[in-house]
């Protein structure tokens, strides 16, 4: 809760709103994330429908072009809500043994698990890389919720898309993951595993023992 407030993506309010607010461990890290219950929000709000009905066919890349790979780190909390619609996001947290009265906080950012979040990141997010399409005709942009993927046919050509593409993305407030900007092969995208010559599905571990309920949801997809 600390580490939301400190870096804005929450904040104090007298909102009349109050949605249930659970703490929910990451997969396979030792970190939490906040999960709302925004059901009734998402019964109110009209679909958006899909902007993107699938995913890009990664065996259309032209062959022995240069790869790099971009993660954005917590897309979803990039994004700014509007102030009027932002109180209606509101949850509280109790004090423990109620030493005190509880605390109520609202998003400021797009939270996850709201019906239109990952339209609205989509669009977003190729909002800003729009005008770096144009700027260099010559790369291959794909791009997918908060991973984007640069093809380009010489490392020179690459090297100019990808710091375009950089600079586009952190001035409008985006933090990238460096960690996770691929260079080198085997680039990890989609799911898939790219070699210099192959394109395979990357490796599923599957968790022999339960308990989360996000390791059931990892153990049913894989099968």
């Amino acid at each position: 809760m600390e580490e939301q407030l400190a870096k804005g993506h929450i904040v104090e309010t007298t909102s009349p709103w109050k949605l249930l607010v659970f703490i929910i461990q990451k997969l396979g890290k030792d970190k939490w994330r906040l999960l709302q219950d925004l059901r009734q929000v998402n019964n109110m709000i009209e679909d958006m429908g899909s902007l993107q009905p699938g995913m890009p066919t990664l065996t259309m890349l032209p062959q022995n072009w240069k790869l790099a790979v971009i993660d954005i780190k917590d897309c979803f909390f990039q994004i700014p809500l509007h102030p009027d619609d932002a109180p209606c996001f509101a949850f509280s947290v109790p004090t423990i043994n109620r030493e005190a009265p509880r605390k109520r906080y609202h998003w400021r950012v797009l939270p996850q698990g709201l019906r239109v979040s990952p339209v609205i990141c989509q669009w977003y997010v190729a909002s800003l890389l729009s005008p770096v399409r144009a700027a260099v005709k010559k790369a291959i942009i794909h791009h997918y919720m908060d991973d984007v993927l640069v093809c380009a046919p010489t490392d020179d050509v690459l090297s100019h898309e990808l710091d375009l593409k950089i600079k586009a993305l952190v001035v409008a407030g985006f933090e990238l993951q460096e960690d996770k900007v691929q260079r080198m092969p085997p680039w990890r995208y989609l799911g898939l595993e790219i070699g210099k010559r192959t394109i395979v599905p990357q490796k599923f571990e599957i968790r022999a023992k339960i308990k989360t309920l996000a390791d059931v949801h990892q153990l049913c997809v894989g099968h």
